[in-house]
Formats: C-alpha cells, sequence, structure tokens
C-alpha cells in the first residue's frame, strides 16, 4: 500500500477519480476533464515525511515569546569585585580567600612538610605521603573518595615541593560542600591502613621512574644533594634502598609532626572569606602548635657526577643565591632574565639571550644553555644549566660561565636590564593569570610570611631593581663556593675545581 500510495502522489492522480468499468467515459467531456484535474491537482496527498515533521518534532518549532506583565525588564545582579582577604587564626592558621565569583572554586590546604623536613630515618615519606592522599581515611574508604568527587565533576590533586605540600580541589561552586568534605578528611583523619601502604609502596618506583626519564630531573636532585648538607639536599623521590619499606607507623608519626595548625594555611578562589573562615576554625581539626622545627638548610659545596651512556651532557653549575623575601632575591631573577632565562615565544631560538650568544661563538654543535633560579626559606641556587654534546661540553660550560663573569665585571647596559624587567614582569604576572597560579602564589606567601604582596606591588620591586644590583648578584656568584651537577658522557666535562 506504501508504494502504491506513493505512484498515486507522483502521479498526481486520484484513483477514485478513475472511470470504473462499465461506466461511461468522462474524458469526452471537456468541463468534466477540467473538473477532474481541478480536483487531482488540489487533493494531492501530502508525503509521508512531511506529515512526520508536523506531528513528531514539535521540539523544534520556535517557542513563541511571551512579554513580561507590563513590560517589566529583568533585574540585573551587580557583582561588586573583592579584595583578597587574609586572617590568622588564634591556633596559628591562615586563612585567605579571594572571592571572584567565578562558577569554578578551587580551595587549597598548603603545609609545610615538604622533602627538607624529612630526617635520615624517614626519608621517601613525604614521596609515599603525596601518592596515598586517596587511601581510606576515618570518614571515607578510597572507593567513596574516587566516585564521590567524580560524581560532581570535581578533581583532588597533591603536590608538593622541598618546602611545601599542597592538598587541592577544583568543581563547580555548587558543590563545594562536598568535594570540601573529602578535603578535610585526606588532610585530617588519614588512618594509612597497614595493606593499603604495602600496596601503594611499589607506585613509588613507577612514579620515580617515569620522572627520571627527563635527564633534567636527575640532574637537580644531584645539584640539591651536592650543593647542601641537610635540609634541601633531601630528595623530592624516595631513594630506591628505601622503596617497600615505608611503614604506616612512619606516616602517621610524619603528619603528627608536620600537620599542625601554626604549619598550616587554608586558601580558596571563588569562595565568601567567611565560609572559609568557619570551615578553618570548626571543621579542620588539625593539632595546634607549630609542630617540628626542622633543620635551618646549610650551603657546603660539592660535586655529582653521573656517568651513562648518553650523547648528551646535562650540566649545572651554581653558586649559593638568595633566599625569598630578601633583598637580592629580585635582583637574581633579574639576572636569570638578563642572561636569558629559555625561549620566550614557543619552539624560539633565543637569539637575544647573553648565554645563547656567548656560547654560539664557541662551538658551532647544537646546545643550549639557559640561566638556573630556585629560592627558598632560607636560601636559594644561582647558576647556568647547559645541554650539549659530550665533545663540546667543555667549551660550552666555560662560555656560559664568562657571560657571567662579564656581567660582574659591568659588562651590561641599562636598556637589557630593563628589557630583562619587562621579561620578568611579564612572566610573573602570566603565571598568576590562571586559578592554579593564583592559588599557588596566594598560599605560597601566606604560608611563609602572613602576608599577601598583589602583583602591582610585586612590578614595583622588580622595576626598583637597579643595575648595580644585578652586577653585585654577578659579583656573589662569581666569587661564592660553586656546586656541580652533570650526568652523560662525561669525558669531555670538567670537574668543578677546574672551572
Amino acid at each position: 500500500m506504501v508504494r502504491a500510495a506513493r505512484k498515486e502522489w507522483q502521479c498526481g492522480v486520484d484513483r477514485k477519480s478513475l472511470p470504473l468499468p462499465g461506466r461511461p467515459s468522462w474524458i469526452s467531456s471537456p468541463g468534466r476533464l477540467r473538473r477532474a484535474l481541478w480536483r487531482a491537482e488540489t487533493m494531492k496527498p501530502i508525503p509521508a515525511a512531511a506529515r512526520c515533521l508536523s506531528r513528531r518534532f514539535y521540539s523544534l518549532k520556535t517557542a513563541p515569546k511571551v512579554e513580561a506583565p507590563g513590560g517589566a525588564e529583568r533585574s540585573k545582579v551587580l557583582l561588586h569585585p573583592q579584595d583578597l582577604e587574609i586572617a590568622k587564626l588564634p591556633n596559628g592558621l591562615m586563612i585567605a580567600s579571594l572571592e571572584n565569583y567565578s562558577p569554578v572554586s578551587r580551595i587549597g590546604v598548603f603545609i609545610k612538610a615538604g622533602s627538607r623536613y624529612e630526617t635520615t630515618t624517614n626519608l621517601g615519606t613525604a614521596h609515599l605521603l603525596r601518592l596515598a592522599s586517596n587511601l581510606t581515611t576515618k570518614g571515607a574508604s578510597a572507593f567513596k573518595i574516587t566516585r564521590g568527587i567524580e560524581a560532581v565533576g570535581g578533581s583532588l590533586s597533591v603536590t608538593s615541593t622541598r618546602e611545601n605540600m599542597v592538598y587541592s580541589v577544583e568543581c563547580l561552586r555548587d558543590y563545594i560542600d562536598t568535594v570540601l568534605e573529602y578535603l578535610l578528611n585526606v588532610t585530617t583523619a588519614p588512618e594509612f591502613r597497614r595493606w593499603e601502604v604495602a600496596e601503594a609502596n611499589p607506585r613509588l618506583r613507577i612514579d620515580k621512574a617515569i620522572a627520571f626519564q627527563n635527564p633534567q630531573v636527575g640532574v637537580l636532585e644531584n645539584l640539591h644533594a651536592a650543593a647542601y648538607r641537610n635540609a634541601l639536599a633531601n630528595s623530592l623521590y624516595c631513594p630506591d634502598y628505601v622503596i617497600g619499606k615505608i611503614t604506616s607507623e612512619q606516616l602517621h608519626q610524619f603528619v603528627q609532626n608536620n600537620f599542625t595548625s601554626g604549619r598550616m594555611a587554608l586558601v580558596g578562589l571563588g569562595v565568601s572569606h567567611s565560609d572559609l573562615k568557619q570551615i578553618g576554625e570548626h571543621y579542620l581539626n588539625i593539632r595546634s602548635g607549630s609542630g617540628s622545627a626542622g633543620e635551618k638548610a646549610k650551603y657546603r659545596g660539592g660535586e655529582i657526577r653521573e656517568l651513562n651512556s648518553h650523547s648528551l651532557v646535562h650540566a649545572a653549575v651554581v653558586a649559593e643565591g638568595a633566599a625569598v623575601g630578601s633583598a637580592e632575591a629580585n635582583a637574581f631573577s633579574v639576572l636569570q632574565h638578563v642572561l636569558g632565562a629559555g625561549p620566550l615565544i614557543k619552539r624560539g631560538s633565543s637569539v637575544t639571550s647573553k648565554l645563547i650568544q656567548g656560547v654560539a661563538k664557541a662551538t658551532a654543535l647544537p646546545f643550549d644553555a639557559a640561566a638556573f633560579n630556585v629560592n627558598y626559606s632560607d636560601s636559594g641556587l644561582f647558576g647556568v644549566y647547559t645541554v650539549s654534546q659530550a665533545s663540546a661540553a667543555g667549551e660550552v660550560i666555560k662560555a656560559a660561565l664568562n657571560q657571567v663573569k662579564a656581567i660582574a665585571q659591568g659588562g651590561v647596559t641599562d636598556a637589557e636590564v630593563t628589557r630583562a624587567k619587562n621579561q620578568l614582569k611579564a612572566a610573573y604576572l602570566m603565571s598568576v593569570e590562571s586559578s592554579e597560579g593564583l592559588l599557588d602564589e596566594i598560599g605560597s606567601q601566606a604560608l611563609a610570611s602572613g602576608v599577601y604582596t598583589s602583583p602591582s606591588a610585586a612590578a614595583e620591586k622588580i622595576d626598583s631593581v637597579a643595575t648595580a644590583d644585578i652586577v653585585n648578584a654577578a659579583k656573589k656568584f662569581v666569587s661564592g663556593k660553586k656546586s656541580m651537577a652533570a650526568s652523560g658522557d662525561l669525558a669531555n666535562t670538567p670537574f668543578v675545581d677546574e672551572l
């Protein structure tokens, strides 16, 4: 029947209008013929597809506009910009928040519990603690933590440096209460069940193997071990001989000594300060006090060389730099950009870098060179990092160090210093544009000093650095005791005392 109906529609003639057998033909009558053709033309069946569209796809129709009664306009909600608020509770806990009305909220717990606070009896504990964030707590199982955060589209991450450990959550602001419950469980109520800790231990080896695929990671770890005799000498990664031996009791002891109110900061973006303060006062169940005092880092100078079959030689030569917040810190940061801190554009060649220009005159082989600068609460490291062919390693390292010596002798112009300041300010301001970078900056400052320096104030401090300050920073490096770490085929790589 479908086939017949389709054929009738294509012909444009209704079967009822055709003559029946035995009935007189009406074709010979012009009037009847015209009426029959008119009926056939006006009574064409509607195609099946068109009938379906008009009957079933009603959701595609445009909804009629309904005007508000009396022509009332929609009321507008004005959101006034909020300033960062920071407070210190009586127990020493720092609270910092910025209500930016973002649809996504981010909250972080910053703790002075980095690897520098490990001792010889619990090396690697901070590394395992970083991997144990999803283990069972007193308020939620490992399964509940994982599925509960996934159910609301949130995320929980744990990062650590040599000084701090950061637990942070991110989610839509409507679900912040749900995700915050898991954050508090992870940071204040871990159980560290023996069988779960035993299962997590092998992950240390995997995590370390993945990280050390990058030769730079190994060089920087060896550099800290050579430069310091304690504290900052501790690696971010668990030593091989300790993997599989860290116990639940060691984790509990490390948390008890370091997860205290005087060593923590609760920081939030996209959340009101009053709500965050209430959480810190009533729901963050932690031990009061300052916890165990960590040792002050002692710079010693030294050298670690790692021989392997790699054709490229990675080498770093440094001296003691400046601590965070010191008068010299900004000077060393500007000096880093005067020498060259790496490409400023994607796949750039850094042709404006003093290090690149100087080393290019010493070798025709491929190489890379950049200034290295890192600041800690009580110390810092400054120097040069080079990557070169094994046969040209000596020439590349010496040429890079000669560029720093030239600046120490006054070989830098005001124009170069101004350009370096602009590069440093741009790098800093762009780093705090993202919520992740801003949260990290606020938390680090709140934990270190209890105050927050705004980006505009930080830019003013950078502008206040004079050319003489850059020269003095370079002189401090040249005269300071050197530390060195290198890896690769080191047959042509000089020792630190030869530099």
